[in-house]
């Protein structure tokens, strides 16, 4: 049972109340503490008596339901969980994930903009959290910088699925009957005109953040919805640079692709939106003296050792891994030595050597320190590593990666098995040419 008085709320169903995170007219946020996962949980406690009339309340019911739905059904790192809901009665709730941070609406205030590099990856990353949902048959159709929350410098959440259309799902199919669904400012013309909806129409959304976040200015400004609808029907909106000259030409030219109203000029795929933001980033000058997530998961992605990695768990990877750029000649690994990591070789070559002896030559995509991964491995290496080139290489504590999701280790040992089916297929192709040739040779 709920008290009253709703500040004094301890208990939410099975989730102990720690504080309120924020309210607003139809529901309020709090902190909880899920015990049994031994974790930390946002619980949107909704207000039934907020619900105007019932047309309103079945509408919003509907929402709740459609979100609801989604339970457990959408996991990626850069989509906030749901785990839970209680929509009876006048007790109606959703526990999710508790992300610590804002929205990206702080973002988009003139005095408050993001350095450019910043914002593509911000956008990269919600490109691949929107790739994954529509391959879960999910299209988020309300994007907007609200409804995106950001977590550290460029760590972001895509939240509110409640407008969501979810393949086979009856109740979103509902709700395209549903008056205001979505945010008129950041509608898609095809959503504006109430036809069949793809993923494109996230795409055009998120063009439209995009732009926000880059100017501070909405693409198209009206003194009602009634002309703002015209407009994002029949107008071009004015280009990024003509509010801020100094935005690259090729990110101005990414955000008008998004928003083409021409389904055909706008973006077919999520994978050509994202990859043309990280072109940006590889001809980008001035983001070179670092390197960002996007790159970096796009060179995961190119490397052989990862091709059977899925995106979740490549993003997974990302965030438990260290990168390392080595010097020509420097030692990675030395034989005798306690080893408690993995390596990944990203680019150039090294050397295996053991007693000074070179063994073996280790290119791109190569791993070594995986024998360690296994229980009965010894943590003293046998051999030594050296950098042949200049290499970068990704290294991998074990540590880190026994915390890691069960999915991610099992697709980690599974590539590990790969490569060590390739080394004893080598070595017995080694073996059978010397057998063939000392055979020769008693023969001869």
């Amino acid at each position: 049972m709920l008290p009253d008085d709703r500040h004094m709320i301890k208990r939410i169903g099975k989730y102990e109340i720690v504080r309120e995170l924020g309210s607003g007219a139809t529901s309020t946020v709090y902190l909880a503490l899920d015990h049994f996962n031994k974790q930390q949980v946002a619980i949107k406690l909704f207000n039934p008596d907020s619900w105007s009339d019932s047309i309103t309340a079945n509408a919003f019911r509907k929402l709740l339901l459609n979100e609801a739905s989604l339970a457990g059904k959408l996991s990626h790192p850069y989509i906030v969980k749901i785990f839970d809901a209680e929509l009876s009665g006048d007790l109606n709730y959703m526990v999710m994930e508790y992300v610590d941070g804002e929205t990206l609406e702080q973002y988009t205030d003139v005095e408050r903009l993001l350095p450019f590099s910043t914002v593509a990856e911000i956008i990269f990353k919600c490109g691949k959290a929107l790739e994954y949902a529509q391959q879960q048959g999910v299209i988020h159709r309300d994007i907007k910088p609200a409804n995106i929350m950001m977590c550290g410098k460029s760590d972001i959440k895509v939240t509110d699925f409640g407008a969501a259309l979810i393949e086979n799902s009856r109740i979103s199919q509902q709700l395209t009957q549903v008056a205001g669904i979505g945010s008129p400012s950041y509608m898609s013309p095809e959503q504006i005109q109430e036809k069949p909806l793809t993923h494109q129409t996230d795409i055009y959304s998120l063009g439209v953040t995009m732009y926000k976040m880059l100017t501070g200015k909405l693409p198209f400004q009206a003194i009602n919805n009634y002309s703002l609808i015209y407009q994002i029907m029949n107008a071009d909106p004015r280009p990024p640079k003509a509010f801020r000259p100094d935005i690259p030409a090729k990110l101005d030219a990414i955000v008008r692709r998004a928003m083409q109203r021409d389904l055909s000029r706008r973006y077919q795929t999520w994978g050509e939106f994202t990859n043309e933001l990280v072109h940006f980033f590889s001809s980008n000058v001035e983001v070179q003296v670092e390197t960002f997530d996007t790159e970096k998961f796009d060179t995961l992605r190119s490397l052989d050792f990862f091709k059977s990695v899925g995106d979740t768990e490549l993003w997974e990877v990302l965030r438990i891994s260290e990168w390392r750029d080595v010097h020509q000649d420097a030692c990675i690994l030395l034989e005798g030595v306690r080893n408690d990591s993995l390596f990944i070789l990203v680019d150039g070559e090294l050397k295996v050597m053991r007693e000074g002896n070179v063994l073996d030559i280790l290119h791109r995509g190569d791993c070594f320190g995986e024998m360690k991964r296994f229980p009965e491995g010894n943590l003293l290496r046998a051999t030594t590593v050296l950098a042949k080139t200049d290499a970068t290489v990704i290294e991998v504590k074990l540590d880190v990666l026994a915390k890691a999701s069960v999915e991610c280790r099992f697709q980690f040992d599974d590539a590990f098995l790969r490569v060590l089916l390739k080394r004893l297929d080598v070595a017995n192709t080694r073996i059978s040419s010397l057998l063939s040739k000392g055979g020769d040779e008693v023969h001869g």
